[in-house]
């Protein structure tokens, strides 16, 4: 287990028993990234509430988890995600967030790698570009890169196989390349959240990202 992951299991173990400190720790660690996924779901105006109501579920619920940091962050993703439903059912409808991206769909990325999309999925203009993406590929791409979470707990989260979530990955982060490659404002890389929940094979650095960018392809 990596270190940051062994970090978030143990303050969930202690949170579980009541340490207030434990559970701060644990919402600092986990909050940044499930309010990104929140975002693409439900958009900015409402985010921070329904991420708050997903966080008193998590809380009062906490004592019944069961599990590892990996699925620790399914489960939060999970009910985060049904508060957002239940957010988007009473409000209607999905939002439109970002710009319309119709004129951007026959054209073919510079780069045809999903490296450079997911060096910028920090920046809020990003994060609303996801939001623009079809509703699957938006969660998915959420799910699997800026949650950290792998595919099969991805699946598990939206209720699909662990290839389908892969196939709306990939497609969902060729699309944001192309978006990116238009936007120039869409540069700021992952400075707004915390460092990427890192392979367990091998360490995630700049030196690599060639290799990531190859990785994401085949395995999203």
């Amino acid at each position: 287990m990596l270190g940051d992951d062994a970090e978030l299991t143990a303050a969930v173990l202690a949170a579980q028993d009541g340490n207030e400190t434990a559970f701060r720790t644990v919402y600092r660690a986990v909050h940044p990234r499930l309010l990104g996924y929140v975002r693409t779901l439900v958009g900015d105006p409402d985010a921070e509430d329904v991420a708050s109501e997903a966080w008193l579920q998590i809380a009062r619920d906490l004592e019944r988890f069961e599990g590892d940091a990996d699925r620790f962050r399914g489960w939060a993703a999970r009910i985060a995600r049904n508060r957002a439903l239940d957010h988007i059912r009473m409000r209607g409808r999905r939002p439109a967030i970002g710009g319309d991206e119709t004129e951007l769909t026959g054209r073919p990325a510079e780069s045809d790698t999903a490296g450079e999309a997911m060096e910028s999925l920090a920046t809020d203009s990003t994060l609303s570009l996801i939001a623009s993406l079809p509703q699957d590929q938006a969660e998915a791409v959420v799910l699997r890169v800026v949650v950290g979470l792998d595919a099969k707990t991805a699946a598990e989260t939206l209720g699909k196989r662990p290839g389908a979530v892969r196939t709306a990955a990939h497609r969902g982060l060729k699309r944001l390349a192309e978006l990116l490659s238009d936007d120039p404002e869409s540069t700021g890389g992952l400075d707004g959240l915390p460092p990427q929940r890192e392979p367990r094979d091998a360490a995630v650095t700049s030196a690599s990202v060639t290799h990531m960018r190859a990785r994401t392809q085949k395995d999203m």
